[in-house]
């Protein structure tokens, strides 16, 4: 299975179990889609964050008090995320739960991440050069709207002067 341990014993392997449960809720489609129609994304973010660092270091037995010292938030909130209280709370008891399962694999989610980012920035690059395609065309179009402007200023200045001599 994967190198990421569901029962931390140590900091280093807290940690590890803290980045995965964020990594692995914020890439999860349903995730992304609810972070795009946030109206506060960075809330929803730091949410997630502290949700997986309270779920990481109760995993390795640490008591709520540190926990809340530790992430700098207050026991309530702590309490609230563990028991699935919050939004960020449930998704990341459910990233966890998913990993325990095997229903889900570190690797293949950043490697599935990867693809995804691979396409948006085909498609963002495609994007680009069509923009820049259409900004000569508009400049080009700018430019005969400019001739014909003036060409139109001469042939009303004709117009005026052959007015005048009748």
């Amino acid at each position: 299975m994967s190198e990421i341990p569901l029962k931390p014993l140590g900091r280093q392997d807290i940690h590890r179990l803290e980045t995965y449960l964020l990594i692995g809720t914020l890439l999860r489609s349903d995730v992304i889609e609810r972070i795009k129609s946030a109206e506060d994304r960075l809330t929803w973010i730091d949410s997630l964050a502290v949700a997986a660092g309270a779920l990481a270091r109760q995993k390795s037995g640490m008591p709520i008090p540190r926990i809340a010292e530790e992430l700098g938030r207050s026991e309530g909130t702590i309490r609230n995320h563990l028991n699935r209280k919050t939004e960020a709370g449930k998704l990341v008891w459910e990233t966890y739960e998913m990993l325990a399962k095997g229903q889900i694999n570190p690797i293949a989610v950043v490697i599935s991440a990867a693809g995804d980012v691979r396409k948006f920035k085909e498609e963002l690059d495609r994007a680009v050069k069509e923009r820049d395609e259409l900004k000569e065309k508009v400049s080009a179009l700018e430019k005969q709207v400019s001739e014909l402007r003036d060409k139109l200023n001469k042939v009303k200045t004709r117009l005026q002067e052959i007015l005048t001599l009748l």
